[in-house]
């Protein structure tokens, strides 16, 4: 089967316990900086329910890859503690950022692939975690719009990577 997703993978996700420590790991390896959003409320529909959560996410580049660390705070049931139950702390995902969110969505459930975690309808941009078919390279795979704003961040973490020397490894988010 062919796959509805075209384009660069933009972001490898990792579900992490704490963000802290898995931040102190990136760095030692020389990826950074990295930017903290802490105990975010993320409003979501997992699995077909809705749901909320706490969270914290961190994002910093290694030259164009994004790369996302996901730690939740609670025990609320979600796509990351039943990742977390499953397989511990790691990869979880790949991301491709699209800008026609509404038919590749489409396109993977045409193709097969559940929605299992979808929300940012209240925020700037909105998201679909989908579930690929086994065999494929990640569990899971997110659609992220690429809207203006998120192409926007998107520059701006990669070229704060691009230069950085080290200094001031984590800068704090605030929303």
């Amino acid at each position: 089967m062919t796959s509805p997703l075209s384009g660069p993978i933009r972001q490898v996700g990792h579900v992490v316990r704490d963000i802290d420590q898995a931040i102190a790991a990136w760095v030692a390896m020389g990826v950074g900086p990295w930017y903290v959003v802490r105990d975010r409320v993320q409003r979501a529909v997992y699995r077909g329910k809705p749901c909320e959560i706490t969270m914290s996410i961190a994002l910093a580049n290694s030259g164009e890859l994004q790369l996302e660390l996901i730690a939740q705070h609670d025990d609320t049931p979600s796509i990351f503690t039943e990742f977390l139950d499953a397989h511990a702390e790691g990869f979880h995902q790949f991301a491709w950022w699209v800008r026609d969110f509404d038919e590749t969505v489409a396109a993977a459930q045409a193709a097969g692939w559940p929605v299992v975690w979808t929300g940012g309808e209240d925020t700037a941009t909105r998201f679909a975690y989908v579930e690929p078919p086994p065999g494929s390279p990640a569990t899971i795979y997110e659609l992220m719009e690429l809207t203006e704003a998120t192409e926007g961040m998107g520059a701006f973490f990669r070229d704060a990577a691009k230069d950085w020397d080290g200094t001031d490894p984590v800068r704090e988010i605030r929303v």
